[in-house]
């Protein structure tokens, strides 16, 4: 029968403020009790009216009818409902998943996800190729399920700890509240990450117009080279004042740089904020260019201490533990944090951005640029760190001493620690250029180097281009880096190691270099003196010690050997006059430089790489004093043993490679010495033959 139009109107104005209200089983319900209430026709009127299914109408009747009561808890369906979950449908899917999960020592080594991201959808799909068809989101609802989550790596792991590492901690503690009880300055050093100059992105964000990011290139590729400018900051925090210094170089970060550093410091800051001071303390990590192995680093605090008055202190934080350093997370942080998401498109970008660092704490940062010159390749010889006045602590010397301001010992070289590196390579390179050593006059000397200049400029652009592996793509700029010695002290070192004054070796030490410099300069600048056709010739005294040679420079005084060497080159045992020698040694010095590369070649079992260094090598016997052994033993006059005695410091086996390299040279050219009519026993009977 038809329901009447009131009625539907009654309907419809209940269903549309009640229905909203209620959940899926009581609008079920609510539909159903009108349908019965109508009677016959209810349920297709009240389907019609609340716009549902007549089906759902009638389940709601069929519900009421059984009399079934409410649900527990709020429930809307009775328990049981619904679709199964997949690890229920498939029992062994969860232990699948936590299989593929689990850390790379216990996982299945077969898997491909052992070397590849465990994404969801990467999950997903290993376990549907398992046999267990699953989709992402439920891999995602498993998992959490289970107690996993999303999770970075966590720097924590610091490697092998030292046995005494809390007792350094407990110790630079100690003197910290020692130094600034007495009002003395502490303060943390180290060098921030370099920077490289131009429109380059930076990480982090900062805010700006919408639509209107700053545009850098895409690229951020970090290089040396003379057209590439970078910023070094090198920070000193004051742990008591709360004040940072930071000194921007544009070279190399060395440690001439990081004590350059901190003097700049002192005389800005330090000074006046301890005017009465006797004593500075630094604590910094122990690697870098601050490291306690380096003892550049180390000289160059005894040459402050001498120029400043203070007894200089260094603690270095034990290896692995630089992150505990105050300036790391009191000066460095909040400088990252504040030329966040800003291009460092110039120096003084860098220098204003980290002048402008404050903190709420009280922070005050002042910065400088540095644009001095800071070569590597600086090395301090044993004797000369031997003579620092150094004071290592009792507890962990190597990570704790003072350098005092002044020497303990007396200096094993005429110059003072308060020159500094520079000013001593000064002075020895001007002592160096004696007509005796070099063979030349001074006027000789300087035309010399002016004739060499062109060739030498021709080699360097040379180098440049192999370096490179072609012509340049544009001028060279004027931001090279100033070289560790200039083209006059180049040919001067090359004469001096030509001529075979003193081996690579000594020159380095004495240079406060390393021997690999000198190796380079000397195999680039003998090339040059080739192609310009100078005979340097060999000296007349070879040196094995710096103060021996120091000693000839000032007294005159010949060292040993050279003494023991004229004698053994006599003629009466030689054979041969001294001009005659003289030309055999200088006859077969090529061949046995191209003898030493071979020897060097079946070494290494290939060809040297581009720009290495060849046919230089130290040598504990001259080219002159090899020629006379070689000579002494094939004329049978002594035994190894005999001319061993004689030299005093080679050894047989020595004399005997020299003898074995010698011979076969001689042997090409038809040298070969016949046997001398006496044959002397003994190194004093030898050397008196020629005194006869």
């Amino acid at each position: 029968m038809a329901v009447p139009e009131e009625i539907c109107f009654q309907l419809q104005c209940r269903f549309s403020v009640l229905l909203p209200h209620l959940n899926e089983r009581q609008r079920r319900l609510a539909l159903a009790t009108e349908a019965r209430l109508i009677g016959h026709g209810g349920i297709r009127a009240v389907a019609r009216i609340a716009q549902v299914s007549e089906t759902t109408v009638r389940r709601g009747v069929s519900e009421l009818e059984a009399g079934a009561g409410p649900l527990p808890d709020g429930r809307v369906r009775a328990p049981g409902g619904g679709r199964k979950r997949a690890e229920a449908n498939d029992p062994a899917l969860l232990k699948a998943l936590l299989g593929l999960v689990e850390p790379d020592e216990r996982g299945d080594p077969q898997s491909p996800l052992r070397w590849t991201t465990k994404s969801l959808r990467n999950l997903a799909e290993e376990l549907t190729r398992q046999g267990h068809p699953v989709s992402a989101p439920t891999v995602g609802r498993l998992l959490k399920q289970e107690g996993f989550s999303l999770q970075a790596n966590a720097k924590t792991l610091e490697g092998a700890q030292h046995p005494d590492r809390d007792a350094q901690f407990r110790y630079i503690n100690e003197q910290v509240k020692q130094h600034q009880a007495d009002g003395e300055p502490v303060i943390s050093v180290d060098t921030k990450k370099r920077e490289q100059i131009g429109r380059l992105p930076m990480a982090g964000r900062e805010w700006r117009p919408r639509g209107e990011p700053v545009e850098v290139e895409d690229h951020h590729f970090f290089f040396s080279g003379p057209d590439v400018q970078q910023a070094i900051p090198y920070g000193i925090y004051d742990i008591a004042r709360n004040t940072g210094w930071v000194n921007v170089g544009v070279d190399h970060d060395t440690s001439v740089f990081a004590v350059e550093s901190i003097r700049r410091w002192w005389r800005c800051r330090g000074s006046l904020d301890y005017p009465k001071a006797s004593r500075l303390l630094i604590t910094s990590d122990a690697g870098g260019s601050n490291g306690y192995r380096y003892r550049v680093w180390k000289s160059e605090l005894a040459a402050l201490a001498a120029e400043t008055g203070l007894a200089i202190t260094v603690c270095h934080f034990p290896p692995g533990t630089s992150k505990w350093n105050k300036i790391e997370h009191r000066l460095f942080s909040h400088i990252t944090h504040n030329w966040r998401g800003r291009p460092l498109t110039s120096h003084d970008v860098v220098i204003e951005t980290i002048a402008a660092t404050r903190t709420r704490a009280g922070l005050r940062v002042e910065a400088q640029l540095d644009p001095g010159d800071y070569p590597t390749g600086i090395a301090i010889s044993k004797d000369r760190f031997a003579a620092l006045p150094l004071v290592r602590h009792e507890v962990h010397g190597q990570w704790n001493y003072t350098l005092l301001p002044e020497p303990s010992a007396p200096q094993a070289l005429p110059t003072s620690e308060a020159h500094g590196v520079s000013g001593r390579r000064r002075e020895l390179l001007a002592r160096l250029a004696d007509p005796r050593l070099t063979g030349l006059s001074s006027t000789e000397l300087a035309n010399l180097r002016a004739k060499l200049a062109p060739l030498q400029a021709a080699r360097s652009q040379e180098r440049y281009s192999e370096q490179r592996g072609g012509r340049a793509r544009r001028a060279t700029g004027n931001q090279r880096a100033k070289p560790l010695f200039d083209d006059a002290a180049r040919v001067l070192l090359t004469l001096l190691y030509q001529r075979q004054v003193c081996s690579m070796k000594l020159l380095a030490d004495m240079l406060e270099v390393t021997p690999e410099c000198v190796g380079h300069l000397v195999a680039e600048t003998r090339r040059v003196l080739e192609d310009h056709g100078h005979q340097p010739g060999y000296a007349p005294s070879r040196f094995t010690r710096a103060d021996a040679l120091m000693a000839f420079l000032d007294t005159d005084q010949t060292p040993p050997r050279t003494r023991i060497m004229e004698s053994l080159s006599h003629p009466r045992l030689t054979g041969m006059s001294r001009a005659e020698l003289d030309e055999l040694t200088r006859r077969l010095a090529p061949r046995q430089i191209a003898q030493v590369e071979r020897a060097s070649y079946q070494r290494r079992g290939a060809e040297r790489q581009p720009g290495s260094r060849g046919g230089v090598f130290p040598q504990k016997l001259g080219d002159r004093e090899r020629v006379v052994v070689a000579i002494l033993y094939l004329r049978k006059l002594c035994t190894l043993d005999v001319l061993a005695d004689a030299l005093g410091d080679v050894s047989r086996s020595s004399i005997g490679n020299v003898v074995r390299e010698i011979r076969p040279l001689l042997a090409e050219g038809g040298l070969l010495p016949p046997s001398a009519a006496i044959r002397y026993r003994t190194a004093p009977d030898l050397l008196a033959a020629a005194d006869e």
